[in-house]
């Protein structure tokens, strides 16, 4: 079984709640709005990370990241888009079978026609009255399921 960790919209804030979480994680997704280069390298020494550009990540050092990504793990395909609003694929037709998104800051899992929309939520400052979460999606062979996990913070 393959664990692919989720997290999105630190926005320059990378809790030790979230790197707890992902510890153990055999591949990291980042859905954009990172807020510091240093995140991203902080999780990539847990497992090799793939983030995409946010709305909020227009410094410098973020044009190296593109503002969507196509990933493989085995026969799965996950696309990863910062704003779901944004997304200009059909990924059913695709043969994509997870959406990861954040930039909501709304924990959500929920299957469209086949294809399952991941939202991590927040994992950086709280915003509103919205949790602090990441999520996670178990991989095995052809199945694949979700759990976003609330971070119990201070």
């Amino acid at each position: 079984m393959l664990r692919v960790g989720l997290i999105a919209d630190t926005h320059g804030l990378l809790r030790p709640e979230a790197t707890a979480f992902l510890a153990g994680s055999d591949h990291i997704v980042h859905a954009g709005d990172v807020g510091d280069p240093a995140i991203i390298d902080t999780l990539a020494a847990i497992a090799p990370v793939t983030a995409i550009r946010g709305n909020v990540d227009m410094d410098a050092w973020a044009a190296r990241l593109r503002e969507a990504e196509l990933i493989r793990f085995g026969a799965i395909a996950v696309y990863v888009v910062h704003d779901l609003a944004a997304l200009a694929i059909d990924p059913r037709a695709l043969g994509i079978r997870v959406v990861v998104s954040g930039h909501s800051h709304k924990p959500l899992v929920v299957e469209r026609h086949g294809v399952l929309y991941v939202n991590p939520g927040s994992a950086g400052p709280r915003r509103f009255r919205l949790p602090i979460a990441a999520a996670e999606l178990l991989i095995d062979g052809n199945t694949i399921s979700a759990r976003i996990r609330e971070l119990a913070v201070e």
